[in-house]
């Protein structure tokens, strides 16, 4: 009898173990697998972030991080994907998502798997990954992310301006418009339009269009950018934000009204301001590239 109540009780030994391994296995492997997961998506974020590109290109974040590399990348990971900022000169997923419905029908909201394409198929296949194309549509990383993040706060201003869609022009307006949108100023900090939007050039992004040259029509890599700033600068007026620099075109402009226009030329013509607010804001910028149009906006934060 004793023999066999040791028996049941050795049984009932390895029963409890197994059902504790059994539950504990399990967990232990997701998490196994959560942390890979992870580690798989940094490794995709890293491909494309440069930390010197980020640093430059958003000032809002040199004063409140500095040029440290894994505190610029952490931010990029957790909120610069989601405001539609760009991590190297070459991509930005919002408008890779926004380019292409075949990988939007593969990936979903996979944000590391468009990344990985684009690493791997998409820059040898020439694929777009800074300008929105003819009759593509930001989405809700893109346009409606920066429409949340405004949620958030209040809209103190916001103005849209209109174009052709088929111009030349339309691509330097995307391009100048995505490297303003997710912009966030301190109370006392300064926004320079012209090193925001980094120099015109084709590296950068930028076409050949037409310009204004000292009175005169011309053409010139960047041509339209000016439709941004002065859209930019409408908001700024209705939001109670005075520039602290803006030159006037030297001809008249279609796409706002008299006395709120305010060109770019070269380094020497820009716009400038100060958050002179004791909060935060916020700048939101969205282009529409089937209607032509861009809507800017201040956002107190």
């Amino acid at each position: 009898m004793r023999k066999k109540n040791k028996v049941i009780s050795l049984f009932a030994l390895v029963l409890c173990i197994c059902m504790v391994f059994g539950n504990t296995m399990p967990a232990q492997a997701a998490r196994r697998s959560s942390k890979n997961s992870g580690s798989r998506s940094n490794s995709a974020y890293q491909a494309v972030f440069d930390a010197t590109y980020y640093y430059n290109t958003y000032p809002d974040l040199q004063a409140a991080l500095g040029n440290n590399t894994q505190k610029l990348f952490q931010h990029f990971v957790k909120y610069g994907l989601k405001e539609g900022r760009s991590g190297c000169a070459d991509f930005n997923l919002a408008v890779y998502k926004a380019n292409y419905a075949d990988l939007r029908a593969a990936f979903g909201n996979n944000d590391a798997a468009y990344c990985t394409h684009y690493v791997n198929y998409g820059r040898s296949e020439g694929r777009n990954a800074t300008t929105l194309m003819e009759g593509a549509v930001l989405d809700s990383t893109g346009a409606d992310a920066t429409q949340s993040a405004g949620a958030a706060g209040t809209v103190l201003a916001s103005c849209t301006t209109t174009y052709n869609p088929a111009e030349s022009r339309a691509t330097n307006i995307a391009t100048a418009a995505s490297r303003i949108n997710g912009i966030v100023l301190q109370p006392g900090d300064k926004f320079s339009f012209n090193k925001t939007i980094l120099p015109r050039s084709t590296a950068n992004g930028y076409v050949e269009a037409p310009i204004y040259v000292s009175g005169k029509h011309g053409t010139g890599i960047g041509g339209g950018i000016c439709q941004v700033s002065s859209t930019l600068y409408s908001a700024m007026i209705d939001a109670g934000i005075p520039a602290t620099e803006r030159h006037t075109h030297s001809l008249p402009v279609y796409y706002v009204s008299e006395g709120r226009d305010a060109t770019i030329a070269g380094n020497y013509y820009d716009l400038k301001f100060t958050n002179i607010f004791d909060y935060p804001i916020l700048i939101q910028a969205v282009t529409d590239g089937t209607n032509g149009s861009v809507t800017i906006s201040i956002v107190q934060q």
